[in-house]
């Protein structure tokens, strides 16, 4: 038997009003919260708040990563944010429904024996790497440490332990500027449905002015593409003049 209960979202400190109820439903292998991404695209009123509330660092994504992450740190799991919310501690920001994690193969078993249950659940039954939390309904993507990004098979470029690749910012840990961008720059020269990556760097390059010489500090294998899309990122935009 399906049932359904109720949750009241509450915004962050200084927000007015209540936010709008999620519905989890609860089957025979647990409760299963509401799809945050399908929320958003299918409600726009909700869209719209959700998504003026993120870049003031607020919202359901952002209050979602600040009790992740105080739960990774309580159970001692290495850990680095990477994705969009990393992309904005260096200085691009970029709106997103989801969250990215890298840690280690024992960080994710250790995640599952101490995290998994009415806080977060599997995304879908016998999911390991995708995970939502339960009163947000936000999804978490894990990535482990020595997986290759992008189309998955090995390059010279692989997610690194997030122990010695990570720097900390308001409490929370993210991936350094150079892995991250060695980790995009890998993803969208060997995925064609990553593309969304090197667009990434450049908006990166283009809204951080980054040097042409930071290129000299990342895998050889993706240097030539740093360097040509620091290039495009000096071509100023006629519709910005």
């Amino acid at each position: 038997m399906i049932r359904a209960r109720q949750h009241q979202i509450t915004g962050s400190e200084g927000s007015s009003g209540e936010r709008d109820r999620i519905t989890f439903v609860s089957e025979t292998k647990g409760l299963q919260p509401a799809n945050y991404e399908i929320r958003m695209r299918d409600d726009p009123e909700f869209s719209l708040r959700e998504s003026s509330d993120y870049f003031e660092r607020k919202g359901s994504v952002m209050e979602t990563l600040y009790r992740l992450a105080e739960a990774l740190d309580s159970a001692r799991i290495p850990y680095a944010v990477v994705g969009a919310l990393a992309l904005r501690e260096h200085g691009y920001v970029r709106n997103t429904v989801h969250i990215d994690i890298l840690t280690t193969r024992e960080g994710l078993q250790k995640f599952h024996e101490t995290c998994i249950g009415l806080s977060y659940m599997p995304a879908f039954p016998g999911a390991r790497k995708k995970i939502r939390a339960t009163e947000s309904g936000v999804k978490i993507d894990v990535l482990l440490t020595g997986e290759y990004p992008g189309d998955g098979k090995p390059k010279p470029v692989s997610f690194p332990d997030p122990s010695g690749a990570s720097m900390i910012r308001r409490g929370i840990h993210y991936l350094k500027l150079e892995k991250l961008i060695e980790l995009k720059l890998a993803s969208g020269l060997s995925a064609p449905h990553r593309l969304r990556d090197l667009v990434d760097i450049q908006d990166l390059i283009r809204e951080t002015r980054l040097p042409l010489e930071l290129g000299d500090q990342l895998d050889e294998s993706v240097r030539a593409a740093y360097r040509d899309l620091w290039s495009k990122a000096q071509v100023v935009d006629p519709h910005d003049q």
